[in-house]
């Protein structure tokens, strides 16, 4: 499933191609450290709650995150699809940190 065309077209829409695409890209590489919930996200990036969940749909949304839990206990994961498709995601990722 490496270098899946589909997925790597999927990922460059997702972070490169449109607006926003920044914070969802550290919202990835967070929760690659840790599973966080949305207030934890909002505190460790310093960004607005309701921007956050934002992210996180457009993440849920395109199978990149997973969820665990309910309501206010809801802790998020990276799913198996993006772990499978890890090494396009830090491809994206350098190739984003060079163009800043």
């Amino acid at each position: 499933m490496a270098n899946d065309p589909s997925a790597k077209r999927l990922l460059w829409f997702v972070f490169a191609g449109s607006r926003g695409g920044l914070n969802r890209l550290k919202i990835i590489s967070k929760l690659k450290e840790n599973p966080f919930n949305t207030n934890q996200l909002a505190n460790e990036l310093g960004l607005d709650y309701k921007a956050i969940q934002h992210h996180i749909r457009v993440l849920e949304k395109n199978n990149l995150i997973t969820r665990v839990g309910e309501k206010y206990a809801v802790t998020y994961f990276i799913s198996t699809f993006l772990e499978a498709n890890m090494e396009t995601f830090e491809e994206i990722e350098g190739k984003l940190d060079k163009s800043k």
